[in-house]
């Protein structure tokens, strides 16, 4: 086993001249004078110095104590190593790692643990390679995809990634996790992966879908060590007594800051077991409202103490994650990525310094984005030739039939229902009065199909279309609509523009966010991907839809690790059985078949049953 990114540690000679410097023999490359250091171990901000060599600190020391070829006065601001966000899947911010780094390196954030779940998709290893690699600053860990595809048998998806060189990237230097894995995976398969990331050294990232009891502790037992699902204060309790880490999550689908920190005396004796991260925040919410800084900045304005809240976002990822001895304290021998801050509780960076060279000041970066995408990330969206209204047909004999739709709530989870809807023609037609709708996943990475249809309630579009490219996590092209016809139309205009979002009403694309590289991300500033995000917003809103974010749950929708329900190219999925389901629930002589709902008793059954479409 190598030790985690040895690159980042100082060669042998530059230990020699850290030491000098750290002693006084020799002067450092740069001290920042003055300012009120956080000593992330014990709490406490005192006036000192962070004194420099090379890339690494040497010494914190009393005011003056040493001296420096440059020197920058850090009078009356906080000094607080930079942010890690504890897991991150760069594509869903819809940005290229440099183009990233560019919005968020200012905002304090400069060390990413990254699960590239959705490159890898479409592009094996080669996109696991591409997503952990950038020229600008921000520094990239890898949490390694457990499997690609997620389920061979539930899925046929895009490129396919062996179990060998999943076992043997465990063993690489710039690995610290093994990625979010299936839940209700108990093959022998996965559990060997479980194992071989604990022989390695590694912690297994987790993503529990909210379960709790039997399926819980069945999960926790495999190794899995940390949950960023934990979305109230009792599910952070049950998992932290369980000895995991809670990574607090603050996305564009859900943001669990303020309900698990609305009772601060509760959850107090919790908060030396958790850290932050951003997971399947995009564009647009990354430039509003901030990154791990964001966090940061609710917490405290929750009543968190400023050095805790700061100590969550630095030293205990850093510690939990096994990094310590590379990021996350202003500490002798560490890099010296540290961050001056005017107002502690505002979390607003004036100067970000990231190995020893200021990289941000004012809150935009001293750099640029000179990273070039290679050309086969642009041309991965291949659907079938003969894609068309027959593939978004759903036969049923009578005139309703009963099917197994699905609702949407809290971000990208699904409750499964049982809902009747009528039949025109032979088809069965969504029931736009009751929002549910007609939605497909079809397969977009080898130009021969397949697709299937599902129903889904919560998008509230009175009309229309949307569509995206990035079905997670096998991203596939989605698409949820009132009429086959602007779906049909939705998937030809991803098709033309290379992937993306587009929003589609009588034949008309209304708005469109272009992401050629790899069906994902932008190939513009992010400034101008964000402009896009915001009109493809107000356009889904104009349409009816409610959700504060309907392109990123839009892409969750088929996710089969999330209960209750998930669709693939190939059929509905029951997601604690892992196997496929009837969507139609009725024989050919139009008989009712039993449901597979998880529970009848949420509001969204007794609505069903009081709707005007009845048997």
């Amino acid at each position: 086993m190598t030790a985690i990114r040895p690159d980042l540690l100082p060669t042998t000679e530059e230990l020699g001249v850290i030491r000098a410097v750290a002693i006084g023999d020799r002067p450092a490359d740069l001290i920042v004078r003055g300012g009120r250091v956080l000593h992330v171990h014990t709490g406490e901000f005192l006036e000192g110095d962070v004194v420099i060599s090379g890339r690494h600190i040497a010494a914190v020391t009393p005011v003056g104590r040493m001296r420096a070829s440059t020197v920058i006065d850090a009078g009356g601001q906080w000094v607080t190593p930079t942010f890690i966000d504890a897991h991150l899947h760069i594509e869903y911010t819809m940005l290229t790692p440099g183009e990233l780094a560019r919005l968020i390196v200012a905002r304090g954030t400069t060390t990413v643990l990254c699960d590239a779940d959705a490159m890898a998709n479409v592009a094996g290893m080669a996109g696991i390679e591409l997503m952990g690699t950038t020229g600008t600053p921000l520094r990239i860990f890898d949490q390694i995809t457990p499997t690609t595809p997620v389920s061979k048998t539930l899925e046929r998806g895009g490129a396919e990634i062996g179990e060998e060189e999943v076992l043997d990237r465990l063993g690489a230097p710039r690995t610290v996790t093994l990625g979010e894995g299936n839940p209700f995976d108990y093959s022998t398969v996965a559990t060997n992966r479980f194992r071989t990331a604990l022989v390695n050294g590694l912690r297994i990232t987790g993503h529990s879908g909210r379960q709790s009891d039997e399926l819980l502790w069945g999960y926790l037992a495999a190794g899995v060590g940390d949950d960023h699902n934990a979305a109230t204060l009792p599910e952070v309790i049950d998992r932290v007594r369980l000895g995991a880490m809670v990574t607090v999550m603050s996305g564009s689908m859900n943001d669990n800051i303020d309900a698990i920190f609305a009772d601060l005396e509760a959850v107090r004796p919790f908060l030396g077991h958790m850290c932050f991260c951003a997971d399947d925040k995009h564009v647009q919410d990354l430039a509003a409202e901030g990154h791990i800084d964001h966090s940061v900045r609710k917490a405290i304005a929750l009543g968190v103490d400023p050095a805790t809240a700061y100590r969550m976002a630095t030293l205990q990822p850093a510690v939990y994650y096994r990094i310590d001895h590379v990021v996350g304290s202003l500490t002798p021998g560490r890099l010296a990525d540290l961050q001056l801050i005017p107002n502690l509780a505002q979390v607003r960076p004036d100067t970000v310094i990231v190995g020893g060279q200021a990289v941000a000041s004012g809150g935009a970066p001293l750099f640029a984005n000179d990273d070039v995408m290679p050309d086969w990330t642009r041309e991965t969206i291949k659907i079938s030739n003969t894609f068309g209204p027959n593939d978004l047909r759903l036969t049923a004999v009578g005139s309703t039939a009963r099917v197994q739709a699905v609702e949407m709530y809290d971000g990208y989870f699904k409750r499964g229902f049982h809902v009747d809807l009528p039949v025109q023609d032979g088809a069965v037609q969504p029931d736009l009065d009751h929002d549910v709708l007609k939605f497909t996943v079809i397969n977009r990475h080898h130009g021969d199909g397949p697709s299937s249809v599902g129903f889904v309630r919560g998008f509230g579009l009175t009309g229309g279309a949307l569509a995206v490219s990035s079905n997670c996590p096998d991203v596939n092209i989605v698409a949820v609509g009132t009429s086959d016809a602007d779906i049909l139309h939705a998937v030809h205009a991803l098709e033309r523009q290379r992937g993306g979002f587009v929003a589609v009403r009588d034949g008309v694309v209304l708005a469109s966010v272009p992401l050629p590289i790899g069906g994902l991300m932008g190939d513009e500033p992010w400034e101008r991907t964000a402009e896009r995000l915001a009109t493809a917003h107000a356009a889904a809103a104009a349409m009816g839809c409610g959700i504060r974010s309907p392109y990123m749950v839009l892409s969750f929708v088929g996710l089969i690790v999330v209960p209750d329900f998930g669709l693939t190219e190939l059929g509905l999925v029951d997601v604690v059985r892992q196997e496929f389901a009837p969507l139609l629930l009725q024989d050919a002589e139009g008989g009712v078949l039993a449901c597979r709902c998880a529970s009848h008793e949420h509001p969204v059954h007794a609505l069903a049953d009081g709707w005007a479409v009845r048997r």
